[in-house]
């Protein structure tokens, strides 16, 4: 009798399966997290610490974009979440505060040594002063074109040196002089990219903004919008309160040109009158009535004299210069 062996990579691959279904049915949040230079033994910490309110699962993207794709009529959101498939990246689902969550996953960072390669996550200067190697080693900052110097039985840096820069890749050199230094420049943890709540997808940089970002940004749009509208010539609700504005101007300053002062006005009328009262730096500026008041017209400047054309030269033979 011939027993037929499962093959382990597709059971996995199955189990995957069936838990990330399963995952998406029970939970409406997901935060998109990545997981670079991130060890074993701060994922299960991660995971400890989210137990009750959330679940965190890494995977196999190909896996993942299937799934994504068969759900896609169901949940719209996750196909919105495809482009952001791609890389060591993981899922954390729950129902409850994605800020919450968020902060708990990226606050744990574990400080790392530079590798061969890696973008610097910021600029690395080692400062002047004693560096703790014997002074054979002398040999190692002069091919790195680094001044130093023996004091006290220990090499010295004469001065600070900029190992590496944000944003470049850490070289080979710079590795081997902060390995030989014992230092760790880096720190490494669960970054966060993506936000699906419900079928809503957005960057998680908007789990940042406070309801007065929120406001802020919804009068800018009105603002523009009302402006499009007046361009074009449309009324709508967002140039009501604009063309209430302009009317109000329109009647105040011909009350202000014919002395009828309604009530409305009585404000704009003391304000005009006396502006030190309001904050004012200055008189305001009132229409220059034609009378005693006027200042003098400007003197229309006379015309300058035009130039008499010079008289022709005369023949140098005694003539007028005429023909001859």
């Amino acid at each position: 009798m011939e027993v037929k062996v499962e093959n382990k990579t597709k059971v996995r691959k199955v189990v995957y399966w069936k838990r990330l279904n399963q995952y998406l049915d029970e939970y409406k949040n997901i935060l998109v997290i990545g997981a670079d230079f991130v060890g074993s033994n701060q994922m299960n910490q991660t995971r400890i610490m989210l137990r009750g309110k959330g679940k965190l699962l890494m995977g196999k993207n190909t896996i993942i974009r299937k799934v994504f794709r068969e759900r896609a009529e169901k949940q719209p959101g996750l196909e919105a979440l495809l482009p952001a498939v791609y890389g060591n990246i993981g899922f954390v689902f729950t129902n409850g505060d994605l800020n919450e969550l968020r902060k708990m996953v990226t606050d744990k960072k574990v400080p790392a040594a530079a590798k061969v390669g890696v973008i610097a996550q910021c600029d690395v200067v080692i400062p002047a002063g004693p560096t703790g190697l014997d002074p054979g080693q002398t040999n190692f900052f002069q091919v790195l074109n680094i001044g130093s110097k023996i004091a006290k039985g220990s090499i010295e840096m004469t001065q600070a040196t900029t190992v590496t820069q944000k944003g470049v890749r850490v070289s080979s050199s710079a590795v081997a002089l902060l390995n030989k230094l014992n230092i760790k420049p880096f720190a490494y943890g669960i970054t966060t990219s993506y936000v699906m709540e419900g079928n809503a997808v957005y960057p998680v940089s908007v789990l940042d903004m406070k309801p007065s970002d929120l406001v802020n940004k919804f009068v800018w749009a009105a603002n523009q919008l009302a402006s499009l509208s007046y361009a074009l010539g449309e009324a709508n609700l967002v140039t009501l309160a604009h063309g209430f504005g302009k009317a109000f101007k329109l009647c105040a300053a011909v009350g202000l040109e014919s002395g009828y002062i309604f009530d409305e006005m009585k404000i704009v009328k003391e304000m005009i009158d006396n502006p030190d009262k309001f904050g004012g730096g200055g008189a305001v500026a009132a229409p220059v009535v034609a009378g005693a008041g006027a200042p003098p017209a400007a003197k229309k400047p006379e015309p300058e004299p035009e130039e008499e054309e010079a008289a022709p030269a005369a023949s140098m033979f005694g003539g007028d210069g005429g023909d001859y």
